[in-house]
């Protein structure tokens, strides 16, 4: 298994992926320096839990795009299986077209570098926040039958920029328009002050 860790570079990748206009195209992480990107994982196409969640993350995407942050999918399934997904009805257990891209990972090396690879044949639902230098901020893993909240990850993207933007930290429960916190004795004492009972 990797060793990745927050705070450091996230794992480089290259490979084929479906693009939002069906096109098939080689991608990679250098390519999206200086941009924010979600890279998230999910363990097959025509499943079950898997659908739901891509469909979550289409469905926000604005949201993504309104926040500079570019989405990527992976699995360990071709591309030619991503677009046959895609070309499947929704109602019929596809995908539709969804309009971020959808990374192949057939020789299961992304998985492995993001620590994700489980049983050596599948990947774990692994979610990763890459900031604008590729510097991975925040991962969560699921276990395969639990499903993702896409607007936790929308939240924490929210985080990052505010404490980016202020040099401020970000409480329990912290969410857009809430008031930060002074990485200090006296800023944590003071925002407990007003904030402890609501916590």
């Amino acid at each position: 298994m990797s060793n990745i860790m927050v705070t450091e570079a996230a794992p480089e990748f290259k490979g084929q992926a479906v693009m939002p206009d069906n096109s098939f195209q080689e991608i990679s992480l250098e390519e999206y320096k200086g941009k924010y990107v979600v890279l998230f994982f999910y363990p097959l196409d025509f499943t079950f839990v898997c659908p739901s969640e891509i469909i979550a993350f289409d469905h926000r995407l604005a949201e993504f795009k309104n926040r500079g942050v570019e989405v990527i999918g992976c699995s360990i399934d071709s591309h030619f299986s991503h677009l046959a997904w895609k070309n499947t009805p929704v109602n019929e257990g596809g995908i539709g077209n969804v309009q971020y891209p959808l990374l192949a990972d057939l020789t299961k090396s992304i998985s492995k570098d993001y620590g994700v690879l489980f049983n050596k044949s599948i990947a774990l639902r692994g979610s990763f926040l890459i900031d604008k230098e590729g510097i991975l901020r925040h991962m969560v893993v699921n276990d395969l039958p639990l499903g993702r909240n896409i607007d936790e990850m929308l939240r924490t993207i929210d985080a990052l920029q505010f404490t980016e933007e202020h040099g401020e930290v970000c409480p329990a429960g912290w969410k857009g328009g809430d008031e930060g916190m002074k990485g200090s004795a006296e800023g944590v004492a003071d925002y407990l002050a007003k904030h402890a009972d609501a916590l």
